[in-house]
């Protein structure tokens, strides 16, 4: 039997290779200054921060009109915690996807996908195709993925994620608070983070 499509995504992933938990957890790093509870965020926040669903799904269904932009993709390094996360070496290059989530006229969330070489040859080939298509619900559909926990952390001009978030969105707000998961297919994991824009709750 042929491995099932992605919904949205016209790709197929990789052939089904069985890993442990075990086997996933061990290359994912603990993750210095990234929280697992939203106490410290805006009360407004909390519930996206905290949101175990599909961040896309919540968005389409709050604005009819959603889209993806995409704003980067490519090779390039990791940022030196997310290197960390995911056990690579600081010069290693990884796959990065950046695009920015729109609805209601307004940037909502800036996306931020880190994917290591070696996971672009365990069945998730298909993220250098997605275009506009959105990768956050796609993540929900295939019961092979698996997300290992969830956390957060508000980012001001010292993070480099802070430093992309404005420059692909000329924002200028002094901090954004982000949440960050890691998604295993097959033992090869994908490293997303998600920066919520001032307009998120915006009607």
């Amino acid at each position: 039997m042929s491995p099932p499509l992605w919904h949205n995504a016209r790709f197929v992933l990789g052939p089904t290779v069985t890993a442990s938990r075990h086997d996933t957890l061990s290359y994912i790093a603990p993750q210095r200054g990234w929280f697992t509870h939203p106490f410290r965020a805006p009360r407004a926040l909390r519930s996206w921060l905290s949101d175990r669903g599909s961040l896309t799904r919540r968005l389409k269904a709050r604005h009819a009109d959603f889209r993806v932009s995409p704003v980067a993709r490519g090779f390039a390094r990791p940022f030196p915690d997310e290197a960390q996360t995911l056990r690579l070496s600081p010069k290693t290059l990884a796959y990065v996807r950046d695009v920015l989530l729109i609805g209601g006229g307004h940037m909502r969330v800036f996306a931020h996908s880190v994917l290591p070489r070696a996971s672009l040859r365990g069945g998730w080939c298909g993220i250098t195709r997605l275009g506009t298509k959105p990768l956050g619900e796609t993540l929900f559909t295939d019961p092979r993925i698996r997300r290992l926990g969830l956390t957060m952390r508000r980012l001001d001009a010292r993070h480099p994620l802070y430093r992309a978030a404005r420059r692909h969105t000329g924002l200028t707000a002094h901090h954004l608070w982000a949440r960050r998961s890691v998604f295993c297919l097959n033992g090869h994991p994908l490293l997303v983070t998600e920066v919520f824009l001032p307009a998120i709750e915006a009607p």
